[in-house]
């Protein structure tokens, strides 16, 4: 990723200059001044719109959204029950700590045969709970790396595991009990999924009814219900 000057990160972020210098002045956006000139690291910008997309605000969400379809028009949403398989989903995730719901979750996102070491996506993982913890209020985990590691990736993969009871998992003594591990093969299709799954961890019974799942084929079918739910509300606040 490259460094963006005033005109380039408006254009990005479908804003004026002017918006753009005022954001920069009042912190509200990653930026250094060099010479007395602005300038954007685009990956710090791809994380601030990632820090964006973790409000559980649906308003919030949706003005993401709108920046998402500006930054990133050419990425295809594709649905999240077609990159989380039934194969990638453990219906009870047994595991009590968090570096041991790290280790499974990195080893049932291999069973989708599109990510091959275990290992490396958990370190990678483990240094971006370490960076900043993921673990929402709602009991929910949107695990993920940093970047992308596509040196061990052939597409992008979504594990999900639900534990049987809610664990301590982030330093802030919240409980979570759902886990998603996001395995993006880029940036822009990270923050669609990421803001995909954002929004359907808010969506009413959501989570009580993926709480229920006795099987990952259960729980796979309600992940496709939310999905379908959403979509239909992204679609009627679009028209």
């Amino acid at each position: 990723m490259e460094d963006l000057d005033v005109a380039r990160i408006a254009e990005y972020l479908h804003v004026t200059p002017n918006q753009v210098i005022k954001m920069a002045d009042r912190g509200r956006l990653p930026a250094r001044k060099v010479g007395g000139t602005w300038h954007f690291s685009e990956a710090e910008i791809h994380h601030w719109l990632e820090e964006r997309i973790g409000a559980s605000d649906s308003l919030q969400l949706d003005k993401v959204q709108q920046v998402l379809d500006r930054v990133s028009p050419a990425a295809v949403d594709r649905p999240i029950a077609q990159l989380c398989e039934v194969d990638t989903i453990a219906v009870p995730l047994n595991a009590r700590t968090r570096g041991s719901v790290i280790r499974s979750m990195s080893e049932l996102a291999t069973k989708s045969g599109l990510m091959w070491d275990a290992a490396a996506m958990g370190e990678a993982v483990n240094a971006r709970e370490q960076m900043h913890p993921t673990a929402l209020d709602c009991g929910v985990a949107l695990l993920h790396p940093r970047r992308p590691q596509t040196s061990i990736l052939a597409d992008s993969v979504i594990a999900l595991g639900i534990c049987p009871a809610a664990i301590p998992f982030a330093d802030r003594g919240q409980l979570t009990d759902v886990f998603f591990l996001i395995c993006s093969f880029d940036d822009a299709i990270h923050l669609r999924i990421l803001a995909k799954l954002s929004r359907m961890v808010v969506e009413p019974s959501f989570l009580a009814a993926l709480r229920q799942c006795q099987t990952a084929g259960e729980a796979w079918g309600c992940l496709q219900d939310c999905e379908q739910r959403v979509d239909e509300a992204i679609a009627s606040h679009g028209s």
